[in-house]
């Protein structure tokens, strides 16, 4: 039976975090719900315990799947989740929960009024370091005039969409593909314009909605190499466009 929405973790040595209890602090939240639901935790080929923590509560846990995927970034992790997901909506969100799952009492009531993508807007950033923030505002103006998005915040961690958007942006993504290799912690800065350029160009309807989000120490944002990764990014995406990579 389709479940209504399907939830996908994208993981990379995140032991500490799972150790924390983040995995039941989502599937509690879930469990209360009065709609049907999946979890689907895409291991990105950890080198620490991760896949094994997440195993172990999957035998213990219904609707909580493991994929076990070989290391390639956290885009192409999330995209080989989001084309496995069944639900009806489907939402990836980060494994430290920065952004709360109960946010999604935000998101959801949007796909109710018509739109087909809905994207977590951090506001405040509480906690996060002055650095990240000039770095936000900066990577803001630079995409604006770039790619001409008019979103408030492109990289927050929280995004949804409906069965159809999610199948039909992620697999026409160029710069980050499910069959990718990466090596090392990786972040792909430029995997959230991308998904959000191409969902614009197929003419979806999307949302921006302000949810809470709190810093964690631990995370793996490196300010200067994130910051030259997502200009590469923003600028591929630009060059893709010109070329008529995104046609529809």
């Amino acid at each position: 039976m389709k479940p209504y929405l399907s939830v996908v973790i994208p993981a990379y040595n995140e032991e500490y975090n799972l150790r924390t209890g983040v995995l039941e602090s989502v599937y509690g939240y879930l469990d209360k719900q009065k709609y049907s639901w999946e979890i689907l935790f895409v291991d990105d080929g950890s080198s620490d315990a991760t896949a094994k923590i997440a195993g172990e509560f999957a035998k213990k846990h219904n609707n909580f799947f493991v994929l076990k995927e070989p290391h390639r970034g956290k885009g192409g992790t999330v995209i080989a989740g989001m084309l496995r997901a069944k639900g009806e909506i489907i939402l990836f969100t980060d494994t430290d929960q920065a952004t709360p799952i109960d946010q999604l009492e935000k998101i959801l009531p949007k796909f109710n009024k018509g739109y087909d993508v809905v994207i977590g807007s951090r506001h405040g950033r509480e906690g996060a370091p002055l650095v990240r923030k000039i770095m936000a505002y900066g990577f803001s103006l630079l995409r604006l005039l770039v790619l001409r998005l008019p979103f408030k915040d492109t990289q927050c961690g929280f995004k949804a969409f409906t069965d159809s958007a999610s199948r039909e942006t992620f697999k026409r993504l160029r710069l980050f593909k499910a069959d990718g290799e990466s090596s090392g912690a990786s972040v792909t800065a430029g995997f959230d314009l991308e998904i959000l350029y191409v969902a614009r160009k197929l003419g979806y309807k999307i949302a921006e909605v302000p949810v809470d989000w709190h810093h964690k120490e631990g995370t793996k944002v490196d300010p200067i190499k994130d910051s030259i990764e997502g200009l590469k990014g923003l600028l591929s995406v630009r060059i893709n466009a010109l070329q008529g990579k995104y046609k529809v």
